[in-house]
């Protein structure tokens, strides 16, 4: 093992290769290995604390040198022409002279310009640095979002983002005429450093409350960076596509990607035939290719870092907040057809009972077949191909759907957990406004690519288990003794059993969902199924996935949206030392951190999302107030009653005033409400109408007003012994509220 080098030693390498100065390109050059990396960790931050190195994210650079790549400030031309500029990097010396190397295809520069570019040190004396230009920062700037105030000059911006405490002056030939009160997109101009900074209105989004405005105000009130810095734009746009060298070419097997109609990133892709192999009569070859995200985006990269803040991308009714930018998202990561990417792909035989017999990943070049999307190929499948699908039927579709049957052979054995709750989607003009909101659409197309990306996933956890390597496991713990005590309240109050004093299945759970389906309970006990069930994480540690039904479960499939997956791909490729590239030993040290983030991030993306379906869907309402609706009630609290409306989806609030003209206790256990003076009972899953009171499209709050419960008028509740209840409270709830009934 190589000795520990000097600290003069590190500094002359760091200064000599400032590109490589990551602690594990310092320890490569140094031949470092085991338990040395300790020490080496501990002597840079020595040399950290000492001021004789400064660390920049995951990269150490000289102190008395500037980065390899900086933000630089372009000064005035000198009386020959040529350009300098000065750092604007934190800490920089303002007076370090750097001139600007300009190439051909160069856009033109002028003084204030602010630029990212690569630098070289040079020992001169009229300057210290040379510049190449990555990219004028003018093309990226920074952007706002707030509400404008008109005033003689012109008017101010007061951004709406958490924690901002200042705001933007606008000069009177930069407000796009924008009116007092109206929520504008501005991007900043110029560099002051004395006074309040400027800002020039690139969008008006209208009244704040207005559908244009809605998803941008739960982007920045739920701090979803939807900006990206420069040094990661410079690096998305440096990029290329991938080498053929050391990877396998997969451009003979016709995959095909099949995704939404509106899809812009496509990063997987299937391929399904016959296993003619002996000893699997009946059996498939299953091919899922995974877009190579992990060659574009590599640890310590500007890339990474933004991605891992980011955690996954952030889907809205109108538009998306992507965790890479487009050039990669869209273009080289994404697997258009007839085109060649990158990619990491399996290779899986199953048997004609769905049970996978081998799996084999591979780094490959792959080139689709075909770039289609759910509804075109079940109506292939149903018997009415288009020109794409047609040639596609027999030699691709029908294949596809063959080895799907096969799989679904072994999820009825394994039985995941069946929710069926009717997801619903928001359609919206070209305005911004709802013009429907409309159930999704569940066909055995989507259900296909569900059942592959999970066979994906299962195989990439039991690689990565099988290599010892460290990876992020998906995990979905099995719910709480107390939950499933008030699902088991919920569901004996409506006439079902769950079995209590075993080991839970999902299989138990299932049988209790079975038991409602086609009654008036189907709905509750899904939606009371769904409410007892913890919230999926990522976490180093395998603690298995109790939804899906699978001890081994990993992320894989979707790189492009989710970080997880990118630290699954960088783990496979490490595993199998396709390149170096793969994850690195910060990753490793930081992996449970980076769980951490990235489902806290997740949280943040549903929380936005849901908060955005609620603002569009009160503004979808707002004009139809005194309007009658049905509906079921999806939750019961002291305050009052939530209803799901039936039309929408919408949850509304019935405050606990308008529900009768009696009082009402509240038994949390069994979430129903119970009149004093007529014993009725109010619980989940009963059907109502209501009256539309108000709705909110600023908060998203949407007031209801109580007409009916099960057909049955609410002035009937108010009289002595009104039941409208068809179920009774348990023995249970009864005696929390004191009552004892005798058992019959």
């Amino acid at each position: 093992m190589n000795p520990i080098p000097t600290k003069d030693q590190i500094r002359a390498w760091i200064a000599e290769n400032p590109g490589l100065s990551a602690k594990r390109d310092i320890a490569k050059a140094f031949g470092i290995k085991g338990d040395a990396r300790i020490d080496l960790k501990r002597l840079l931050k020595e040399m950290e604390a000492e001021g004789s190195v400064e660390k920049t994210a995951r990269r150490f650079h000289d102190k008395d040198s500037l980065p390899p790549v900086a933000v630089l400030m372009v000064l005035a031309p000198d009386t020959n022409g040529d350009l300098f500029a000065r750092p604007l990097e934190d800490g920089a010396d303002e007076t370090t002279r750097i001139l600007i190397i300009p190439k051909a295809g160069d856009p033109p520069l002028g003084e204030g310009d602010r630029i990212l570019a690569r630098l070289a040190k040079v020992d001169l004396d009229e300057y210290h640095y040379e510049a190449r230009l990555i990219r004028r920062i003018g093309s990226n700037p920074l952007k706002l979002l707030g509400i404008f105030r008109a005033n003689a000059e012109g008017g101010r911006i007061v951004p709406i983002d958490k924690g901002a405490d200042k705001e933007w002056r606008v000069s009177r030939d930069m407000t796009m005429s924008a009116r007092d009160g109206e929520l504008v997109e501005a991007e900043a101009v110029g560099n002051r450093k004395m006074g309040l900074p400027q800002a020039r209105i690139s969008a008006r989004l209208g009244d704040p409350s207005g559908p244009r405005a809605v998803s941008l105000i739960a982007i920045h009130q739920h701090g979803i960076p939807d900006q990206f810095p420069d040094a990661v734009i410079a690096e998305a746009d440096a990029a290329r596509p991938a080498p053929d060298a050391g990877r396998v070419n997969l451009r003979d097997i016709p995959l095909v990607t099949i995704d939404p109609i509106d899809a812009r990133d496509r990063d997987d892709a299937v391929y399904a035939e016959p296993d003619h192999e002996p000893g699997n009569p009946g059996g498939h070859i299953l091919w899922i290719a995974i877009a190579d995200v992990a060659h574009y985006v590599t640890p310590g990269s500007a890339l990474d870092r933004e991605a891992r803040k980011r955690g996954n991308s952030t889907y809205f009714p109108d538009r998306v907040v992507p965790m890479l930018p487009d050039v990669l998202s869209g273009d080289l990561c994404s697997l258009h057809e007839h085109v060649d990417r990158a990619c990491l792909a399996v290779r899986m035989r199953i048997d004609e009972s769905g049970h996978k017999i081998s799996h084999r990943f591979v780094r490959g070049i792959m080139r689709s077949a075909g770039s289609l999307h759910y509804a075109q190929v079940q109506a292939a499948i149903d018997g009415q191909p288009d020109d794409v699908t047609a040639p596609l039927l027999d030699p691709i579709l029908r294949p596809l759907y063959a080895a799907y049957a096969s799989l679904t052979k072994a999820r009825a054995l394994r039985q995941p957990l069946d929710l069926d709750l009717p997801e619903r989607k928001i359609v919206l003009d070209d305005d911004g406004k709802v013009t429907s909101v409309a159930f999704r659409d569940r066909l055995d197309a989507h259900r296909l690519i569900e059942e592959f990306m999970i066979a994906a996933n299962v195989a990439a956890a039991e690689e990565l288990i099988r290599l010892k390597r460290p990876l992020l496991f998906r995990v979905h713990e099995e719910p709480s003794v107390l939950k499933l005590d008030a699902l088991r309240e919920v569901a004996e109050a409506s006439g079902f059993t769950l079995a209590k004093g075993q080991v839970l299945k999902t299989a138990h759970l299932n049988r209790l969902l079975a038991q409602a389906e086609g009654t008036e309970f189907d709905e509750l006990m899904n939606i009371s199924t769904l409410r007892s069930m913890t919230q999926a994480y990522y976490h180093p540690e395998n603690f298995g996935h109790f939804g899906l039904a699978l001890q081994n479960y990993a992320h894989f499939t979707s790189p492009i949206r989710r970080y997880s997956d990118l630290i699954v791909h960088r783990a496979l490729i490490a595993g199998h030392k396709w390149g170096d590239d793969g994850l690195s030993q910060w990753d490793i040290e930081n992996l449970e951190e980076t769980a951490k983030l990235i489902s806290d991030a997740e949280r943040r993306s549903m929380a936005a999302e849901r908060d955005t379906t609620d603002r569009y869907l009160a503004a979808f309402l707002a004009d139809r107030v005194g309007a009658e609706f049905a509906g079921r009630i999806s939750g019961v609290q002291r305050f009052g009653l939530f209803v799901k409306l039936d039309e929408t989806g919408a949850d509304g609030l019935i405050p606990i005033r308008a529900v009768g003209r009696e009082f009402f206790h509240y038994d949390e256990g069994s979430q129903t409400l119970m009149g004093a003076d007529t014993g009725v009972i109010i619980g989940i899953g009963q059907k109502v109408t209501v009256r539309l009171a108000e709705a909110t499209p600023v908060t998203g709050g949407i007031t209801l007003d109580l007409l009916e419960i099960e057909g049955k008028p609410l002035t009937v509740s108010a009289r002595k012994g009104g039941r409208f209840a068809p179920r009774k409270p348990t023995q249970a709830a009864a005696k929390r509220r004191g009552v004892v009934r005798k058992r019959r």
